[in-house]
């Protein structure tokens, strides 16, 4: 008939969250943070000044499908998350590295910033062919 619910009396809470439950092993001061914007996802990770990954999250991890992974508002959100565990390993300044021409490019790095973290530089690493792809044959009739 349903299972029963026991209440504990006393109220004692051990006042944890279930993102500030875990404690960080490592803590990081400076990070490079970096942003794979494609049309189709926002990926988004944290990473020591060596290169080592300590968090990452992207829209799609979050629960968005479809197209709505490639939204502003998506990476915005995944920005939030990345900050908040940058946050709790005590980090204070990041290097952006920003790869890719979607639409969330710009919002996931606004989002992060707006937590309170310090931005010390931003690189642009889009790939762009130098002479593209090979022209089509004309076309015999």
């Amino acid at each position: 008939m349903g299972k029963k619910r026991i209440i504990k009396k006393g109220g004692q809470d051990s006042g944890k969250t279930a993102s500030g439950a875990r404690v960080p092993k490592k803590k990081i001061d400076h990070g490079i943070l970096n942003i794979e914007a494609t049309y189709n996802n926002t990926k988004v990770s944290l990473a020591d000044t060596k290169g080592n990954i300590f968090v990452w999250s992207s829209s799609g991890s979050l629960g968005f499908s479809g197209s709505k992974k490639g939204t502003p508002f998506a990476a915005g959100k995944v920005g939030d998350l990345i900050a908040d565990k940058g946050i709790t390993m005590g980090l204070k300044d990041v290097d952006v590295v920003i790869k890719g021409v979607g639409a969330g490019r710009e919002s996931a790095m606004r989002a992060f910033a707006a937590k309170g973290i310090n931005i010390l530089s931003i690189k642009d690493r889009t790939p762009v062919p130098f002479n593209g792809p090979k022209a089509p044959k004309p076309r015999r009739v």
